[in-house]
């Protein structure tokens, strides 16, 4: 059998130990990540490789040759312009005529490979996937099998809730060469985004066979530490160079070492290195050949490149040097620093945590290096949460952080394209703002700044084409300590997840389009901004017919950056309204911190005979809405009353509804004469959604209303025009419209889960409700026989799981039917806890 090696790989995340060489080429106990391949290969009798290369292949093809040094045959198939995993694969067809193995030279794995190819040949199979059951699934392809292995579902990087499984796609691969006929020449194609989908729609036998051997993919340097710890741990079954002494200390051919007294395993020695007596290597070190390490120098938990010095003194903990890295006397490289090929840090130095030093650079003496020299910096694994890019003023988020986020998306826009940027009114927000209006500026981007405005004003913008972005920086509604980043592309929706990954790699790549000195970006400030809002905001309302009913009106602005333009509505409308500004610290009072706003606002109506009173959310977006008589108003109830209205108003056409909302509005918009379109729970997608459906109306909880004709995203302000557009259409008070709705019976509740075990515990509630009327499309929802239904989703950004239940009969309450799954849950949980002691 012929094995193809995919050594294609960048490794962008790895630099600065892949700015001189290709991923697969970066050594993992002094061997390169493709050698430990091509042994394991061997030891399952496949000596007969291709190998598909694209970046500086001539690195990969110098090291391995033809093969005969290894015991194999090697022939190299070489990608002129990127082709993707299975496009790779195709380049080499003319070398495929019998089945054949496909594994990533990139990815440390001990797995038996023989075990997966008769897996294959036993169930006659036309492509098997190698899977394994890992932690965090979001980096990886997750994958269902059925009792015999056959795949039932498979998801390529899902957010947290599409995890239905902690079993992912390893990128190891048994095919028939008759799978290549499905696979376009000459064009990027990949396994599975492109591949798997089209054969599993096409009832082709695709199968995974669960694999319990080691398995880690080398992708960052994190990963690349945990991995050279396993490997020395005896986690992963590999041939580590060297002569084996004292039972964990590998010492390679004429290294200068006297005594192995100051030297704790497990740790590797490589050729020819020099180890002074007095020097310390401490557990999990790994140092390459011709290395020397001088009296009084120290090494713990790092891995060391080739012909480094160590000069004495010098302290290296917890990091990684690439090759020929000079460390001198007393310098300091903290834990999680990573140092490129080539450079020299001076007497004296530090270089800080999770620092990264490219090639080629010199640390001078003494000097303390707390950020990353050109290019790279640390940066948080994954930047992008549930609500943009969120953290601790200050501490997760810096003007440094802002500055190279603001940078990583200018680069992606262009050098013509202009930004909308919006913040509210806290002074961190104004600080993270004008860091990165600098940041844009330098990437020859110019900004049309809009000053203290609501996010509703940022996306509006956008809406208009009057800006190719939008950024709004904004105190986080939860919590007053952290600050919320959010993006907008157009027609004016949060970024979709591929541009949030391309920001991603450009941040920690710090990969930045820098402008010349004649090419920086401008600042314009927009001076009619709001009557253009306003006016095209009164375009979407029945503004006469508001102005003959005169509702009278009590609104807590909650010092939201919408009350200008709520303001500027009242005006037009000509009404009477008793407005009011709540104390509360910064935050969405439309949610459960709103007692106080609400209560205020009942009082107003009651003093004032009001017809409604309503809290804006602190965002501009959210709307809390109470009757004449003071009573709050179910945001659901508000939904349904909302949307039946639209439907009237605008005839036909499709409502967007997440996944959790009641099933009740589905009679109601069947009343109305339009068409329930269910999405995924996040508002994002909602909005993305009711953008492309071009939707008459948008809505999920928390008085979120959207109104795809005027903007795809929630905006109180129009959401307050309706309700007036409302009252002003009946003539009966609000109470009255409200209760001709549907009676709902919902609950909520939180199961906190650890992190690590959020994937098993999806995979194993999919298992133990397979019997069930399951949807998977976010999260787990278990539809009822009595029209009920139970949905399970893991939190994005929080170690929790939320619970949603509804009932449709009195016989099970959603209390009840709530109570069940989460014990059902908690139980779940406990069991993996305990199985991973």
């Amino acid at each position: 059998m012929k094995a193809v090696v995919m050594a294609g790989g960048q490794g962008t995340r790895l630099r600065p130990l892949t700015s001189n060489q290709p991923k697969p080429m970066v050594p993992v106990v002094n061997k390169p990540t493709a050698q430990h391949i091509l042994d394991l290969l061997s030891r399952h009798g496949i000596h007969d490789v291709v190998m598909t290369v694209a970046f500086l292949p001539q690195v990969i093809r110098n090291h391995f040759g033809d093969g005969s040094s290894f015991g194999m045959k090697v022939e190299y198939s070489v990608e002129e312009t990127p082709l993707g995993t299975a496009g790779s694969v195709k380049n080499a067809e003319s070398a495929l005529d019998d089945t054949f193995l496909v594994i990533s030279g990139d990815a440390l794995t001990d797995f038996d490979l023989t075990a997966i190819i008769d897996f294959h040949r036993e169930r006659q199979a036309m492509v098997t996937i190698a899977l394994k059951s890992v932690d965090n699934p979001l980096e990886f392809g997750v994958v269902i099998v059925d009792e015999e292995g056959r795949i039932e579902r498979f998801l390529e990087k899902p957010g947290w809730g599409q995890v239905f499984s902690d079993t992912i796609n390893t990128g190891i691969y048994v095919l028939e060469p008759r799978v290549l006929d499905h696979i376009p020449p000459g064009v990027p194609y990949d396994f599975s985004h492109d591949l798997f989908p089209k054969l599993f729609d096409q009832h082709k036998p695709l199968y995974g066979v669960l694999s319990d051997g080691y398995w880690q993919d080398v992708g960052s340097l994190e990963q690349y530490l945990a991995a050279n710890r396993d490997a020395l741990d005896g986690k992963v079954s590999l041939q580590i160079p060297g002569i084996r002494l004292r039972g964990n200390i590998w010492v390679g051919e004429g290294v200068s070492l006297d005594t192995l007294d100051n030297v704790v395993g497990p740790a590797v020695i490589g050729n020819y290195a020099k180890i002074d007596p007095e020097a310390f290597l401490g557990r999990h070190s790994v140092l390459g050949n011709n290395v020397i390490v001088r009296a009084g120098a120290t090494i713990t938990g790092s891995v060391v490149g080739e012909n480094c010095y160590l000069a004495s003194g010098s302290r290296v903990r917890g990091a990684v040097l690439g090759n020929t890295v000079d460390v001198r006397a007393n310098a300091l490289v903290s834990e999680g620093a990573a140092v490129g090929d080539h450079c020299s840090i001076g007497e004296n130095a530090l270089v800080g945590h999770n620092v990264k030093v490219y090639p080629f650079k010199i640390v001078e003496p003494g000097s303390s290096v707390k950020s990353s020299l050109i290019w790279e910096s640390r940066g948080m694994s994954s930047l992008f949460g549930r609500y943009g890019v969120a953290g601790l003023i200050n501490v997760d988020i810096t003007p440094e952080t802002a500055l190279r986020l603001a940078m990583s998306y200018g680069t992606l826009l262009g050098k013509d394209a202009c930004v909308a940027t919006t913040r509210d009114a806290h002074p961190a927000s104004r600080v993270l703002k004008r860091a990165m209006i600098a940041g844009l500026n330098a990437t020859g981007v110019g900004v049309r700044d809009l000053r203290i405005a609501p996010v509703t004003l940022n996306r509006f913008d956008v809406r208009t084409g009057n800006a190719a972005g939008g950024i709004h920086v904004r105190v986080r509604l939860e919590n007053p300590e952290e600050v919320e980043i959010l993006f907008a592309e157009p027609p004016g929706v949060p970024v979709g997840t591929k541009v949030e990954r391309t920001i991603e790699n450009y941040f920690h790549r710090e990969d930045f389009r820098r402008a010349l000195f004649d090419e920086m970006g401008t600042i314009t400030f927009p001076p009619r901004l709001v009557e253009t809002y306003i006016a095209a905001l009164l375009e979407h309302l029945d503004a006469p017919a508001i102005r003959r009913r005169r509702p009278r009106v009590v609104i807590d602005f909650a010092h939201s950056g919408a009350s200008a333009l709520m303001s500027s509505v009242l005006d037009r409308f000509d009404i009477e309204a008793l407005t009011l500004n709540s104390s509360a610290p910064v935050g969405d009072t439309a949610g459960g911190d709103a007692v106080g706003p609400v209560e205020r606002v009942r009082r107003g109506v009651e003093a004032m005979e009001a017809d409604v009173g309503v809290v804006l959310g602190a965002s501009g977006e959210s709307l809390v809405v109470l009757d004449e008589t003071g009573a709050l108003l179910p945001d659901v109830v508000v939904l349904m009353l909302l949307m039946r209205e639209s439907a009237l108003r605008l005839g036909p056409g499709p409502v967007a509804l997440p996944l959790h909302i009641t099933h009740h509005v589905d009679s109601v918009a069947a009343d109305a004469g339009v068409q329930v379109l269910r999405t995924k729970l996040s508002t994002a997608s909602l909005m993305a959604e009711a953008a492309r459906v071009q939707a008459i109306f948008a809505a999920t909880l928390g008085g979120l209303f959207i109104y795809p004709a005027f903007m795809p995203s929630p905006d109180a302000v129009l959401s307050f025009g309706k309700i007036l557009e409302l009252l002003a259409a009946r003539d009966e008070p609000l109470s009255t419209i409200a209760a001709a709705m549907p009676l709902v019976d919902m609950e909520h509740a939180v199961v906190s889960c650890p992190w690590h075990l959020k994937g098993a515990v999806m995979r194993l509630m999919v298992e133990e409700l397979k019997n069930e009327d399951l949807s998977l499309v976010d999260g787990i929802k278990v539809n009822r026989e009595d029209g009920g239904w139970v949905q399970i989703v893991p939190d994005a950004d929080d170690p929790v799981f939320h619970i949603y239940a509804e009932s449709m009969s009195p016989d099970v309450r959603a209390a009840q039917a709530m109570d069940e799954f989460r014990r059902r849950l908690e139980a779940v949980i406990r069991d993996r806890e305990v199985a991973e002691g």
